[in-house]
């Protein structure tokens, strides 16, 4: 039994290419951020690392201007990382509507699969009509042949 075609065939396999791309781009997103993620860890990390050795050698420091130093560079790391915290905020609402594309071109491709099983399964059951209604005009012949 040779199958019929889908007549939305073309824009099944379109919307599976595009829900690919989507896919493609939110995996990108997401690596972004979890990178962003790692690097203010890091960074805060350094920080505090920083600050420890800071305070176990404060005592050490006699010049009122390594001091403003010292405050001045853990002035600069709170920017940095503030900072870091306002690029990861963006960078999750990218990675959000790169999620919110996926989700919907997953949906145009499922409404297109589920339209392409049910035209099948049509087809199919009109087959298995045809067969029967073919079977039963042969034993109807059969049956009005004289033998």
């Amino acid at each position: 039994m040779a199958g019929k075609t889908f007549e939305l065939e073309q824009v099944l396999i379109y919307r599976s290419e595009m829900e690919k791309l989507h896919k493609q781009a939110f995996e990108k997103a997401k690596q972004v951020l979890e990178q962003a993620n790692q690097e203010l860890k890091r960074e805060e990390d350094l920080v505090a690392l920083l600050s420890r050795e800071f305070q176990r050698c404060q005592q050490d420091i006699g010049c009122i201007d390594d001091m403003r130093m010292y405050a001045d560079f853990f002035s600069r790391k709170r920017e940095e990382i503030k900072q870091y915290g306002e690029r990861i905020e963006q960078l999750d609402q990218v990675m959000n509507e790169k999620r919110s594309d996926l989700m919907e071109a997953s949906k145009e491709k499922k409404v297109l699969e589920s339209l392409k099983e049910k035209k099948a399964a049509e087809f199919r059951q009109e087959m298995a009509t045809k067969e029967r209604n073919f079977l039963d005009e042969i034993s109807i012949q059969k049956k009005d042949k004289p033998t």
